[in-house]
């Protein structure tokens, strides 16, 4: 834990790549494959589960410490961070402790589940005197399900491949699936990944991997500059974003996998596709979306068009463990194939887009896969008009991708091979209502906040003063009154600035704390920028929005002139 520790703090006190990746290099040289193994799955983005709850942890820092619980959330409430909290009220330990990452994890923190609490208080903490300020600090994190690091996946990736004397494209590509929670790491799964290898030549090992997903930029741009930064509408290839999974399709060795982007093997949840897909010749990997299609007849010519269905219908599907016949009915999948990544067993990325897409069209052909349709315009201008109908058809936008472009690997600096070319996103003005502190380097700031919009549009600003009288008094509202009703919660869009001065209206502005949740004196109206609107019963506002943005701050709007209800109902049936 100790070698783990002092990396966390070299990659917590640098912003610079370069001493990252030296960092992580450095450490992968030091450490035995057993505790590398858990420090890349760490790194990369696995996520610890939860083996102690909250308030266990809280409860057991207070009785080591001898603090009343009261003096403990004055503290927290300043420090911002729980496990940093806890790491610094706990008396300094005497005890030191050589034991490695691996075998903190598994012989130490992943037996606790389902242990009655009071051994488990027993055995945390006799961990915590093992260990200095930062691997308890370290320890409670990941204890406690809440492991966060400031590196990318990628950086780990280039750090292993300096390590191990690689190509950082082959670690890529054996890293996928990696952080899965279902496989433990080991040191046999580390030895893979840094493994010598002649470049080119498959191993057996690789038969279901998938390759690294090429990762498109936002394009910000008014159309009327595209053709100064992009050049003629003729050297791209143009495709409606589609709001699914993306994922890819993989048929080797006489098998058939489905990955996600995020790295997880679905091919279990979408039996669909998977027959499909066993009708591919061997040797063959598809990239695309999952997506919900519903066939529906035109009303007016009765002609059958399908379109994609609704995120939430295929989320659905996502969540559900068992695939009743029922659901399949209800929520029925398919993959729109985009992009052709392996032919008979041959790598084909690095062909051009346009001879990678002749190829798609033609091993498609006669087959039940959906293929991208492909739009044509004479400017980018017609372009720009034909995006205006993406809500209709149910899609994000455009995808812009040159057809002499080879498929790379992540989103890497090599702008202008792949755009996504999103619509303006949906906003509402609404209300700060809660906020909590953020994580890392804003956990001293409030940056997580929670908005709501008027139950009902206000008579006048008279109104909307008695409901502020109410909510200083705590008073809970009388059926029928005016009220803000929480909708949605946003943590990014602002500056560090700007941060720091809505922190400092909402420590002023304070009604009630809840741990590390307070709640506001209405008093900030904000434009909240969404991608996607729908229905949902877990939602007090029966709302849900996806991927809410904080857009700006509307420091000339008044509280009584906020959106309502209505108005995201109005959002919603369009």
């Amino acid at each position: 834990m100790k070698r783990f520790s002092r990396l966390f703090s070299e990659l917590d006190a640098t912003t610079s790549t370069n001493e990252k990746v030296e960092a992580l290099t450095r450490y992968f040289d030091e450490a035995p494959a057993r505790d590398a193994a858990w420090a890349v799955y760490f790194l990369a983005g696995g996520k610890p589960r939860q083996v102690v709850r909250t308030a266990s942890l809280v409860g057991l820092a207070c009785h080591l410490a001898q603090v009343e619980d009261w003096l403990f959330d004055e503290c927290y409430q300043q420090v911002g961070d729980l496990a940093e909290t806890i790491a610094l009220v706990l008396p300094r330990g005497d005890a030191p402790s050589d034991v490695g990452l691996a075998e903190w994890v598994e012989q130490r923190l992943l037996p606790l589940r389902g242990l009655p609490d009071e051994e488990v208080a027993e055995r945390v903490g006799g961990y915590w005197w093992e260990l200095d300020t930062l691997g308890r600090f370290l320890l409670t994190k990941l204890v406690g399900g809440g492991f966060r690091v400031g590196v990318s996946k990628l950086l780990v990736q280039r750090a292993l491949a300096t390590h191990a004397g690689i190509d950082a494209r082959r670690v890529a590509q054996r890293m996928m699936g990696y952080t899965d929670g279902k496989v433990m790491p080991s040191p046999e799964r580390y030895e893979a990944l840094v493994a010598k290898a002649e470049e080119g030549v498959a191993e057996p090992a690789d038969a279901g991997q998938p390759y690294p997903f090429f990762l498109a930029h936002q394009l910000d741009l008014p159309p009327e500059l595209f053709t100064a930064r992009l050049g003629p509408v003729t050297d791209w290839m143009v495709e409606w974003k589609y709001d699914g999974i993306r994922g890819q399709v993989i048929r080797r060795a006489g098998q058939v996998w489905i990955w996600s982007r995020g790295e997880e093997l679905v091919t279990e949840r979408f039996p669909e596709i998977e027959a499909l897909a066993r009708a591919l010749p061997d040797g063959t990997v598809l990239d695309g979306e999952i997506l919900v299609w519903k066939d529906e007849a035109d009303p007016e010519t009765g002609e059958i068009a399908g379109r994609p269905a609704p995120f939430a219908l295929l989320q659905q599907r996502i969540g559900r463990k068992n695939l009743t016949k029922k659901i399949l009915a209800e929520a029925p999948v398919g993959f729109m194939a985009y992009d052709l990544l392996e032919q008979d067993g041959q790598d084909v990325r690095a062909l051009p887009q346009r001879d990678r897409r002749a190829r798609l069209e033609a091993l498609l052909a006669g087959t039940e896969f959906r293929l991208s349709p492909v739009e044509r315009e004479a400017s980018w201008l017609e372009f720009a008009r034909k995006r205006a109908q993406s809500r209709e058809r149910g899609v994000e936008g455009f995808m812009l991708k040159r057809l002499d472009a080879a498929y790379g690997t992540g989103r890497t600096k090599a702008e202008g091979l792949w755009w996504k070319w999103k619509i303006d996103p949906m906003s509402v003005d609404c209300v700060l209502v809660y906020a909590q502190p953020g994580h890392g380097r804003r956990s001293s700031v409030h940056t997580d906040y929670t908005f709501g919009v008027w139950n009902r549009p206000p008579a006048d600003r008279a109104e909307v003063d008695a409901v502020l009288a109410r909510m200083a008094r705590k008073e809970p509202p009388q059926p029928g009154e005016l009220q803000l009703v929480p909708f949605a919660k946003a943590y990014s869009g602002l500056t560090d600035e700007e941060f720091r001065q809505v922190d400092a209206i909402i420590r002023k502005t304070t009604i009630e704390k809840f741990g590390p949740v307070r709640s506001v004196r209405p008093s900030l109206v904000f434009e909240l920028g969404f991608e996607g609107i729908q229905r949902s019963g877990r939602h007090r506002s029966g709302i849900a929005v996806r991927f809410p943005r904080m857009l700006r701050i509307r420091h000339d709007k008044p509280l009584h002139e906020a959106n309502t209800l209505q108005d995201l109902e109005r959002l919603l049936a369009s």
